[in-house]
C-alpha cells in the first residue's frame, strides 16, 4: 500500500499558498531544477496523471476511483520517489500541486494540453486545448506537451482537433520541446467514442499524426500496446513511448506484454497511469518498481 506521504494537512497547506500567495506557483516553476529529457541509456518511465481533467475518474469497476485529490497526489509522490521513474505527465492543477510539494526536483516533466474531449460529451472528439498551451509549455521550462488525437471520419471535430494538434506541434518544436501525440484511429458507437486496436487502424493513426506539423524533429509518439506492434511500429521513425491503459489483465500479463514490446528499436520507453498509480495489488511504490526495472534494466 502506499505510505501516506500526502494528507489532509498537506492539502491545507496547498490551499493556503494559492489563496495567500499564488505567486509561488511561478516562482517554483522558476526555481526548479532541471534535468535533460533522456538518461544515458535514452529511455524514459513517465507516470501519466491527467485524466480527471477529462472527467475520466474511473479505474476498473471503481468509478470514482482518481475523485479523491490527496489520494491522487499521494501515489503521484510515493511513485516519483521510486528510482527510476523518469518524470510525469498532467494538466497544470496536478503538475501545480506536485511543485509545491517539491515532487517535480530533477524531473522530466510534460504537460497535457487539450482536454476538452470530456468522456462521454457529444463533442468528445472536438477535442479543444483547454488546459496547457505551446507558449506556457515554453515559458514554464517543460519538457514537452501531450496532445490526444482521435480521429473519426464520420465526426467533423476530428478535423478541428487535427489542425489544432497540428498547430501545437509547429510551436512546440520552435520552442525546441517535445510534442507528444497519442493518436488513434475512432469511431462513434451509439453515442460513445471507441478506439480502433487493431493493428492496421493503428499504423492509419500514426501515420497521419506523424505528418503533423511543420516539422516532426520534435515529435514523440504515445502509443498503446496492440497485437502486431512490430507492424505498427514498422510505421515510423518517431521515437515511441507506450501507455498503459486501465488495469483490466493479470499484472503478469500487462507486465510480460511490456517487456516484450520494449524490445522494439522504436520504443523508448511507457508512459503508464492508472496501471501503475492503483494497481490491483495495491502497493504503489512495488508496481513502479516492476514498471522501472523494465524500462531501465535495473541501471537506474
Amino acid at each position: 500500500m502506499t505510505s501516506h506521504r500526502v494528507g489532509p494537512a498537506d492539502l491545507a497547506r496547498l490551499t493556503e499558498t494559492r489563496a495567500r500567495e499564488p505567486q509561488r506557483v511561478q516562482q517554483a516553476w522558476d526555481e526548479r531544477t532541471l534535468r535533460p529529457l533522456l538518461p544515458d541509456d535514452g529511455r524514459l518511465l513517465l507516470v501519466a496523471a491527467d485524466h480527471p481533467a477529462r472527467g475520466a475518474l474511473g479505474v476498473g469497476p471503481e468509478p470514482m476511483a482518481m475523485a479523491s485529490r490527496s489520494d491522487l497526489l499521494d501515489r503521484l509522490v510515493t511513485a516519483l520517489e521510486r528510482p527510476g521513474v523518469d518524470g510525469v505527465l498532467g494538466t497544470p492543477d496536478v503538475l501545480e500541486d506536485l511543485l509545491l510539494l517539491g515532487a517535480l526536483e530533477g524531473k522530466v516533466v510534460v504537460g497535457s494540453m487539450n482536454r476538452g474531449g470530456l468522456q462521454g460529451a457529444s463533442w468528445e472528439l472536438d477535442d479543444r486545448f483547454t488546459a496547457y498551451t505551446a507558449e506556457a509549455v515554453g515559458r514554464l521550462g517543460l519538457d514537452g506537451g501531450k496532445m490526444l488525437l482521435r480521429v473519426a471520419l464520420d465526426d467533423a471535430g476530428s478535423v478541428r482537433t487535427l489542425e489544432a494538434c497540428a498547430r501545437a506541434v509547429t510551436e512546440l518544436a520552435d520552442a525546441s520541446v517535445m510534442a507528444m501525440l497519442e493518436p488513434f484511429w475512432s469511431v462513434v458507437e451509439d453515442g460513445r467514442v471507441r478506439n480502433l486496436l487493431d493493428a492496421d487502424s493503428m499504423v492509419r493513426a500514426v501515420q497521419v499524426a506523424s505528418g503533423l506539423g511543420a516539422t516532426s524533429a520534435h515529435t514523440w509518439l504515445k502509443l498503446p500496446v496492440v497485437d502486431d506492434l512490430a507492424r505498427v511500429m514498422d510505421a515510423t521513425t518517431l521515437p515511441t513511448l507506450l501507455l498503459g491503459g486501465d488495469p483490466d489483465g493479470a499484472p503478469a500479463e500487462t507486465y510480460a506484454a511490456w517487456e516484450q514490446a520494449l524490445d522494439l528499436p522504436s520504443v523508448r520507453g511507457l508512459v503508464v497511469g492508472r496501471a501503475l498509480l492503483y494497481p490491483r495489488e495495491g502497493d504503489v511504490a512495488a508496481a513502479v518498481d516492476v514498471a522501472a526495472d523494465l524500462v531501465h534494466g535495473g541501471t537506474s
